[in-house]
């Protein structure tokens, strides 16, 4: 047993707690939208580049239709949309709160699958669901707004979060079927993001915001390098190893493994972000985790 699933799976978990920090200080920079507009753009470029020189070919154009189909799919829902409200949901109640409500995306994604691919759910992965919901509730009960907080400002962010782990699930279920065959994960990665952007970009233009996007970039040279490291940390090399983790082991050891974001970021979110919480907040984080291992691992 190589354990490479296992491996890219909890890399997948750095590099998107990386993201998540980086995200959030870019999106209270120059707006969530403008991120993720300039993510896209930078992490495509990049795997562009990465494509011509691993598979002489700058995107995967040899690829049968049924890849094309589902990986943009995927993109499309998971880059683009899910990501979009992900990243407002971390400017409004921050990384460590947001990237708990993305624990939801494998409680989506199993009643995903119940519902439209008939697996069923035992006892104890109900279990696991119900321990995972509770955990991330009490989080959330138990986060205190500043006092110069808008009112209702929280809960914009917990329902942008879990809009955000709902289009992570739904791109997740989509980019199975897209990498059946052994389909590398950069190649799918390539399709998924030129998806993603290119959508992302003609909503854009279509709202007249193209020309307010670069010139908030224009005028923060520095956030926009902060977005390039973001760029290479998740699209890049998270996304990618999250498709050979989903490719390489069980897509519940997988997704319990890439799950690991909150844990990593609470101790980061006290020293760097200055954030204050209570026990509530460390008990609640572990409860969710282990309701989300128990579900993939019973």
């Amino acid at each position: 047993m190589d354990f490479i699933g296992e491996i890219a799976a909890l890399a997948t978990s750095f590099f998107f707690a990386l993201t998540a920090i980086i995200f959030t200080a870019t999106g209270r920079t120059v707006g969530s939208q403008v991120t993720n507009r300039a993510r896209l753009t930078i992490a495509l470029v990049l795997l562009v580049i990465l494509n011509t020189f691993l598979y002489r070919e700058p995107l995967p154009f040899s690829a049968n239709t049924s890849h094309w189909v589902w990986l943009s799919l995927s993109g499309v829902i998971g880059l683009s949309l899910g990501d979009a409200f992900l990243f407002q949901s971390f400017v409004s109640v921050g990384p460590r709160l947001g990237t708990l409500l993305l624990s939801l995306a494998p409680i989506f994604g199993s009643i995903i699958a119940w519902l439209f691919f008939g697996e069923m759910l035992s006892p104890m992965q109900i279990t696991g669901i119900v321990l995972a919901l509770a955990g991330i509730g009490w989080v959330v009960m138990s986060h205190e707004e500043p006092a110069d907080t808008p009112r209702g400002h929280t809960m914009r962010g917990v329902i942008f979060g879990v809009l955000g782990g709902l289009g992570q699930a739904v791109g997740l279920v989509l980019s199975k079927p897209g990498m059946a065959e052994n389909f590398p994960p950069f190649q799918a990665n390539a399709i998924r993001m030129v998806a993603a952007a290119i959508f992302i970009w003609v909503w854009t233009i279509f709202q007249g915001e193209a020309g307010s996007t670069f010139k908030a970039l224009r005028e923060n040279p520095k956030t926009l390098g902060l977005i390039a490291l973001g760029a290479v940390a998740g699209p890049l090399f998270g996304v990618t190893l999250s498709l050979l983790a989903v490719q390489r082991t069980e897509i519940g050891v997988a997704s319990t493994l890439m799950a690991l974001p909150p844990v990593i970021i609470l101790p980061i979110s006290y020293f760097a972000f200055k954030e204050k919480f209570g026990w509530q907040a460390i008990a609640g984080t572990v409860l969710a985790i282990s309701g989300v291992a128990i579900l993939f691992l019973a």
